[in-house]
């Protein structure tokens, strides 16, 4: 086991580094200057040229790239073009907003999904079952976006059931898990269908193995069955998808932030791009990227230890 968790630990460094590399470097390649956005109608030849030297925009694209990836492992995201705050400052002040968008999402997702893929798997081939399957597949290919306009003109401009921008405060907590509703609801509808389908497909495999049988044999009731050893196990696969889901639905959170106006990560980050502030893209993605390969790796070695048939095959390398 331990071999493992260097190995994974050391693939989820390389994936870091990779990641951050190739971001800053795709970054550097969209068009527009830093220097003349700052300047703006001040902009002069020479001021121009004095202000991409203090930035460290006259170095070749190799050496900011190297400049920028040195510090961040050492924690040094740099400051703002703009206002130069240090980015961590400026990070850390949005990810609250964009972690209780996030979470609130999956909790969301999560909850329907369960019951939706329990009801499906109980009667296979039934008219719900075969709904749940057409719904499910619309759920899946509805971007976030769409949805999160959708939810924005009907339920909250047309029929005025939720605010529609602005996060407001965490002092106000009631204020606040009111205007999440239609964000979180945008960002978890394709993942309700999703894991409503997953947890279905697993729990018709789980009902169908040997230990099903071998309780039904010694007389064990349906309900016991069903519950305490099939949705047991058929919610191991599902928990290694939600790991992948927390980091999704961060990501996602960055851009239905945005069509919200709320507080957090996207509405820094779409800023950011606008003036060409490539310090706080680059702390804002170099953040996301480690989160999610960071949870990646949290729930690759939890499903190790939940599963004991991952631990009997991985036993070996131990």
């Amino acid at each position: 086991m331990t071999a493992y968790v260097l190995r994974r630990l050391a693939v989820t460094i390389a994936i870091t580094l990779t990641v951050l590399t190739a971001m800053a470097v795709l970054l550097r390649s969209i068009p527009g200057d830093p220097a003349t956005a700052v300047l703006k109608q001040h902009a002069t030849p020479e001021l121009i040229a004095y202000t991409r030297h203090e930035l460290g925009l006259d170095l070749p694209v190799h050496e900011q790239v190297w400049r920028f990836v040195s510090r961040a492992v050492r924690g040094d995201l740099g400051s703002g073009i703009f206002d130069r705050r240090p980015v961590t400052t400026t990070v850390l002040q949005a990810l609250p907003h964009t972690f209780a968008l996030a979470f609130s999402s999956m909790l969301i997702a999560t909850v329907l999904a369960i019951p939706l893929g329990v009801l499906a798997c109980a009667r296979p081939g039934s008219l719900f079952d075969r709904v749940l399957g057409v719904f499910s597949i619309f759920l899946i290919s509805m971007p976030s976006l769409i949805a999160a306009l959708f939810f924005l003109f009907v339920l909250g401009v047309g029929l005025g059931a939720f605010p529609t921008l602005g996060a407001g405060h965490f002092s106000d907590p009631l204020d606040y898990a009111h205007r999440l509703v239609l964000p979180s609801l945008a960002i978890a509808i394709g993942w309700i269908g999703y894991l409503a389908r997953l947890l279905r497909v697993s729990l018709l495999e789980a009902l169908g193995a040997d230990y099903v049988r071998t309780a039904r044999a010694y007389g064990v009731r349906d309900r016991v069955i069903f519950f305490q050893l099939a949705l047991r196990n058929a919610i191991i696969p599902t928990m290694a998808i939600v790991g992948f889901a927390i980091a999704g639905l961060v990501g996602g959170a960055l851009f239905v932030a945005v069509i919200f106006t709320r507080q957090g990560m996207g509405t820094v980050v779409f800023r950011a791009i606008e003036n060409r502030d490539y310090a706080v893209v680059q702390g804002t993605v170099a953040i996301v990227a480690v989160l999610f390969v960071v949870v990646n790796l949290v729930v690759d070695l939890a499903y190790r230890f939940i599963d004991p048939r991952v631990r009997v095959e991985g036993g070996g390398g131990a």
